[in-house]
């Protein structure tokens, strides 16, 4: 099945009103240009990654050592996006949520991302933030890594330019999500991002 850009969007929802900002735990979904799957394989229900996998792996990981107030939890790298779940640490007010419309991903001193007033100690990124420098960091060490060692070339830019993030609100939640998660390589067969599949998982089959 080719790449059909209207088929196979992942969409960026936000929350009207909502600052991203504020301490919080985020399920975080980016998508490789095209889908193209540069990152590795699935192999008896396992992903195995190539070197750009293991780089793209690793700019994770070392997104709370280098970022105060980041924290990891789950994450799994598939042969054409991710899917990680992001703490943010630290206090604010939590505005009322309405549904939003997609937004591409921008650093948080962006007039468009600054949504809400925080108070008290607030994290050091914004979500925005953490998901633009980790595209950033992976897309320069990707390009450096089709000079120096052969890797598939890329055109223009690695990864779409939006991006799925979902606000986990309990723990319930959370467990759902890692599960999912986890499960991610088994299921590949029928990920919604594998545009050879023909009968594709619903859109949010983590929410099920």
């Amino acid at each position: 099945m080719k790449f059909d850009p209207e088929k196979h969007h992942r969409r960026s929802i936000r929350l009207r009103g909502f600052d991203y900002k504020q301490s919080g735990t985020y399920f975080v979904t980016t998508v490789t240009r095209d889908r193209a799957c540069l990152l590795g394989d699935i192999i008896d229900g396992e992903i195995r990654l190539n070197d750009a996998g293991r780089m793209v792996n690793a700019a994770w990981t070392e997104l709370s050592i280098h970022y105060p107030g980041v924290e990891n939890d789950a994450f799994v790298v598939m042969p054409n996006h991710i899917h990680g779940v992001i703490v943010l640490v630290g206090a604010g007010p939590r505005a009322c949520p309405e549904q939003g419309h997609p937004r591409a991903d921008m650093p948080a001193n962006n007039p468009a991302v600054r949504l809400g007033q925080p108070q008290g100690v607030a994290p050091t990124l914004s979500l925005p933030d953490v998901v633009h420098r980790f595209k950033t960091l992976t897309t320069k060490r990707y390009a450096d890594g089709v000079k120096r060692f052969g890797w598939v070339s890329f055109p223009n830019r690695l990864w779409q330019r939006n991006y799925y993030e979902h606000v986990i609100r309990d723990e319930e939640s959370l467990n759902r999500i890692r599960k999912y998660i986890l499960d991610n390589p088994v299921q590949w067969a029928f990920d919604c991002e594998n545009f050879v599949v023909t009968t594709p998982e619903a859109e949010n089959a983590w929410q099920a």
